[in-house]
């Protein structure tokens, strides 16, 4: 009972509650998003601690010895090998099983397919937390105008019911409150617009790192794609060819296909 009286004022006139009075309702908006964001902040966080895409030692170790010999390369034994930091890399198993299926498969087109699918499945929980930040960075300036609208028309109301003659004191609430949720809105709007420039960064580095590490295993093929002029002789030389093969990349997406977004 005394922890419950201990609290009633910390909620009835607490900080809360004062920035509630001074910006009015758009204030309680305002703090809630904040709360949201803050949230979504450190989920992204502690998810990217633990399932981002990383190229660890022992993965460039891997691309080395499938670039000097595929066909001796052992993926599987890294993935068996992997601790459980290593068994959360989305980048591990795309490599081991994009590797593994390519000393096998002859279809490199299809484990292609495959790899840009599991790419992209890897990247789109960081995807809805970004656009959060965004939504928040971009929302809060606008609640914030909305809070300065209603002020002002508070402290016109508040000059209209008095015909004119009020007084300083009368009008100064409303424009207070205009003021408040203004401010409280760039406050806002600042730092979360400061956090998705700097994630949208680090996803353009993972984009990166994803899209160069697949050219590097698929620039290199195994024994099994190498053309036998005797049982093949009708595959047409990609020397002989007018046109180049492209580059591979993360996907038909052009913000994968960049590397960037």
């Amino acid at each position: 009972m005394d922890t419950i009286t201990a609290a009633t004022p910390f909620v009835d006139n607490g900080p809360l509650a004062q920035l509630v009075d001074m910006g009015g309702p758009v204030m309680i908006v305002l703090i809630a998003i904040a709360a949201i964001g803050v949230i979504t902040f450190f989920y992204l966080m502690l998810f990217g601690a633990f399932y981002a895409p990383r190229l660890t030692r022992k993965l460039k170790d891997l691309v080395h010895q499938w670039q000097a010999s595929p066909a001796k390369a052992s993926p599987e034994k890294v993935r068996s090998e992997a601790s459980f930091f290593g068994r959360n890399n989305p980048l591990m198993h795309l490599l081991v099983n994009s590797m593994s299926a390519s000393q096998t498969n002859p279809n490199i087109s299809a484990i292609r397919e495959t790899a840009v699918r599991d790419a992209q499945a890897a990247l789109e929980p960081f995807e809805a937390p970004l656009k959060i930040i965004e939504v928040i960075a971009a929302l809060a300036p606008l609640l914030g105008l909305l809070g300065t609208v209603m002020g002002m028309m508070e402290a016109f109301s508040a000059m209209a019911a008095t015909e004119g003659r009020a007084n300083a004191s009368q009008l100064s609430g409303g424009i207070y409150e205009a003021l408040t949720t203004t401010a409280a809105g760039l406050v806002v709007a600042i730092p979360f617009a400061a956090l998705a420039a700097w994630i949208e960064f680090r996803l353009r580095r993972i984009h990166k790192t994803i899209n160069s590490t697949l050219v590097s295993v698929f620039n290199v093929l195994p024994a099994t794609e190498q053309a036998d002029p005797v049982t093949a002789p009708s595959e047409p030389s990609r020397e002989n060819q007018n046109e180049p093969e492209p580059a591979y990349s993360v996907g038909g997406n052009p913000r994968l296909a960049h590397a960037t977004g």
